[in-house]
């Protein structure tokens, strides 16, 4: 076998005594006769070093900034001697050895290896792991190229400081032993010691080491206490089940008898994923019964950019997701639906189950299956200049209950009412430009729904109404430009508007809740659904304001108001669009450089008696955050309020330190004069552990839910695999 010589040359140090001689070589071209252990001419290893010494008896000795590089791998030392009789390497320190990957260090003061570095013993040992987790012991051994073993070893990802030297947690262990190819790692006889203080003693333990993202086992246990359900403990078990599916089991026991047993189950295909949740429960606040829910989302991508998504759920009873915190909603939904969205078409199809969990709802008077489908195709009108947009949809909704009269809630629709429609549509829109900077648009829309209504004495049979609208609307924006770049823009709208239909009239269930605002202060139809259709004539006026700064300040502001020849009796008095002459409608906006962010809204009439406001200012800051919103409204039977609103809604966060982060929120029912709800977490992150306490109180009941407070606690060790991300470094003080 041909021997091969490398030299390379190098800075000499300035403290050297002599010039250093820089040699790099290949060590298997001394040992081209070698046992099979040793190296081979085809897997070289480089070595550099300041001295190289080859000695009679067969010995290399290199000395002086020692670097060995083998198949990817990195060894620093001061001296190395390579015995080719017994294919061994002696290695005096301080050593450094780093793995292909750059994941595993090894650091040791003195070390006995085999010549490809897979085999041997290390002194005063030190492993780090992803630059997180630090095993240390006197002694490590290193067998067959993948195992670690360190005895009676100290395992920790804190960092420690010279005047505090325990870390705030560890694991000593009789044995360590680290499995790089499965990247796992085996405590024997461990101890978890928090600040020194030996806290759990656990005879076997195995952990993912930080390299690893995903392994089978326990994750880190979560205490809560709940006000009916007492102090419970929360010890979750993760399954792999292959590297695109998996299984989380989370036993859950209370110190006041109750029994949960969760259950997630997540796969992931070529073209979507699939969750899978829920829980089982025995608890003593339905001691007869067997308590639970179960929850199923699905994303995935079809042929011809189409996409199909699902999500079902179901509960045993209408207090489980309350009494359990995990969720607040008062209503089910179970949906399938198919879409593509491109630039000029749009095409969706779903079918939706409701099922209530409200104690003043009917259910058998609620719609619980519901269809939808909708074609809406935008495309430009050649000669006749302008755009348009086609649109086709149907829509179908059923009642359990057969009554045709409206009995139970008073809303004008018969409890059993079931529902049929077909809608086409078409709009169109064109723009000009006159010479004085005029924008002048002409609109058009014309449509045709046909119902079919059953169950209902009054609506009852098939119906077809047909409705058109023509517009006109005249823009004159000016702007200004003022000192340091800024802008400013007033801009004064009139919307000219008729529309018809041929008096047909349906029940309204899907046009109750109509919002004034700016976005639709200049639309042709205000009314949400299809069912209720604005007709008559009227004029839409307004006048925005929008100054911009380079600086980062933005401010915006619309005043609006409708005028009618006749009222649309459809209009609740809470939208403000009720009577001939519509509610003002104010909105402001504004942004600023420092982080703060207002939004608001409020609709009056001529004496500034405000029918409907609300509220919102965000503020933030890379320490502080802060949001709050405030909504009023008048109390309105036609949206189904008997009562007026008015709440307050304030939550925010505060990063203490680097490590230590508040945060709280509420709400507050002025009407009520009282709190509803109110949270508060602290929480501890560095480089090694992970502390999240919240506590959160509802204060709200009804005949299902009672006023409840909770606690959560949960503790982290970071830097094994799977976990959270690391926070940052402690810091240490001299």
């Amino acid at each position: 076998m041909a021997r091969h010589l490398d030299f390379r040359r190098r800075k000499p140090r300035r403290f050297a005594a002599i010039r250093p001689l820089m040699l790099a070589l290949s060590v298997a071209a001394l040992l081209g006769s070698a046992a099979p252990g040793g190296l081979m001419a085809q897997d070289a290893a480089t070595l550099i070093a300041d001295r190289l010494e080859i000695a009679a008896d067969t010995r290399l000795i290199a000395e002086g900034s020692v670097e060995v590089f083998y198949q990817g791998r990195r060894l620093t030392a001061q001296r190395i001697v390579f015995d080719q009789t017994a294919d061994r390497l002696t290695i005096e320190g301080p050593i450094r050895l780093t793995d292909a990957e750059g994941t595993t260090v090894i650091v040791s003061a003195q070390a006995e290896l085999a010549a490809d570095l897979t085999e041997g013993i290390l002194q005063s040992a030190r492993v780090v792991l992803n630059q997180q987790l630090q095993m240390a012991a006197s002694q490590m051994v290193r067998s067959e190229g993948r195992y670690l073993q360190l005895d009676n070893a100290i395992a920790s990802s804190c960092r420690i400081c010279e005047g505090s030297p325990t870390p705030l947690w560890e694991i000593r262990a009789r044995r360590i032993l680290h499995d790089q190819q499965e990247k796992q790692i085996y405590f024997d006889h461990a101890q978890l010691r928090m600040a020194g203080v030996p806290v759990l003693y656990i005879p076997r333990l195995r952990v993912p080491d930080p390299t690893l993202d995903r392994s089978t086992g326990f994750l880190m246990p979560k205490f809560t206490n709940r006000t009916d359900l007492g102090t419970g403990l929360t010890l979750p078990y993760f399954v792999t089940l292959g590297p695109s599916r998996d299984l989380t089991f989370s036993p859950t026991l209370t110190t006041a008898g109750g029994k949960t047993l969760e259950m997630r189950y997540r796969q992931a295909f070529e073209t979507g994923s699939i969750v899978l949740s829920g829980a089982i429960s025995r608890d003593e606040i339905q001691p007869d019964d067997t308590r639970g829910h179960v929850v199923a989302d699905g994303l995935f991508r079809l042929p011809r950019d189409f996409r199909l998504a699902f999500h079902g759920e179901a509960v045993s009873d209408d207090a489980y997701l309350a009494d359990y915190g995990i969720s607040d909603t008062d209503r089910l939904t179970n949906s399938i639906q198919i879409d593509r969205v491109r630039r000029d078409e749009y095409i969706a199809a779903r079918i939706i189950n409701f099922d209530t969990l409200r104690a003043g709802d009917f259910p058998s008077a609620t719609p619980y299956l519901v269809t939808d489908a909708t074609y809406i195709r935008r495309f430009q009108l050649g000669s006749l200049g302008g755009e348009g947009t086609l649109r086709f949809g149907t829509h179908t909704h059923t009642r359990q209950s057969s009554n045709p009269l409206d009995g139970l809630d008073a809303d004008d629709i018969a409890e059993g009412a079931d529902m049929q429609r077909l809608s086409i549509g078409a709009d169109w829109r064109k723009d000009w430009l006159t010479q004085g900077g005029l924008l002048v648009a002409a609109l058009g829309e014309v449509r045709m729904d046909s119902f079919r209504i059953s169950d209902d004495a009054t609506y009852g049979g098939s119906n077809t109404r047909l409705s058109g609208a023509a517009a006109v609307e005249f823009r004159w924006p000016w702007l200004r430009a003022g000192s340091g770049g800024a802008s400013q823009v007033i801009e004064p709208v009139a919307q000219i508007v008729w529309s018809d239909d041929d008096g047909a009239t349906v029940p309204n269930e899907d046009s109750r809740l109509v919002e004034f605002d700016e976005a639709n202060l200049f639309s042709l139809n205000r009314f949400p659904g299809n069912d209720v259709v604005e007709t008559g004539l009227r004029a839409n006026l307004g006048v925005s304001w929008t100054r911009l700064d380079p600086s980062g300040w933005t401010m915006g502001a619309t005043l609006g108001r409708v005028f009618r020849e006749d009222p649309v009796a459809a209009f609740s008095t809470a939208s403000g669009l009720s009577g001939s002459t519509s509610d003002w409608m104010f909105a402001l906006t504004a942004e600023t450089p420092g982080g703060l962010d207002l939004a608001g809204r409020i609709i009056a009439d001529d004496d500034l008696t405000v029918t409907r406001g609300e509220v919102l200012a965000e503020y933030a800051t890379p320490d502080l955050w802060l949001n709050t919103g405030y909504i009023w409204s008048v109390a309105d039977l036609a949206e189904s309020r008997a009562n007026a609103v008015s709440d307050l809604v304030i939550g925010g966060g505060y990063q203490i330190s680097p490590g230590w982060q508040a945060s709280a929120s509420g709400r507050y029912d002025f009407e009520a004069d009282s709190y509803r709800s109110a949270d508060f977490g602290l929480s501890f992150k560095n480089e090694c552990l992970l502390v999240d306490l919240s506590l959160s109180r509802r204060f709200t009941s009804s005949t299902t839910v009672r006023p409840g407070t909770t606690v959560d606690l949960s503790v982290e060790l970071l830097g094994f695999g799977g976990g959270t991300e690391a926070g940052p470094a402690r810091m240490c003080r001299r």
